[in-house]
């Protein structure tokens, strides 16, 4: 079973950048595929990005060319580097471990707030 710990959010004027990491502890960190969500008030929790266990990754299209997503799997880490970002883009992100037939794993998530 793997534990996952976000950090790196905080308040941001608009355009700027953050980088989010989250940290994953216990068993096969390398099997899992990783994902970015997040959840603005008021709203139910979409999809931000994912990287599987392969390295192969997807967006979606409200990030697309503004965020990047990577695993360092030496390090049992995951980031999101976020660029060019949004007043939309305010919400708490949350980090997953998913593999098959295994409930997603949740961290606790970090606040990310970017003032116009």
């Amino acid at each position: 079973q793997v534990q996952l710990v976000e950090s790196g959010g905080g308040l941001v004027q608009a355009g700027g950048s953050l980088r989010l990491s989250c940290a994953a502890s216990g068993s096969a960190f390398s099997i899992y595929d990783m994902g970015w969500y997040r959840q603005a008030p008021g709203k139910q929790r979409e999809f931000v990005a994912s990287i599987g266990s392969d390295g192969t990754t997807n967006y979606a299209d409200s990030v697309k060319g503004r965020v990047t997503i990577s695993r360092d799997n030496a390090k049992n880490t995951v980031s999101l580097q976020m660029n060019s970002l949004k007043p939309e883009d305010t919400a708490d992100y949350y980090c997953s471990a998913n593999r098959p037939f295994r409930r997603t794993v949740w961290g606790q998530g970090t606040r990310v707030t970017v003032s116009s």
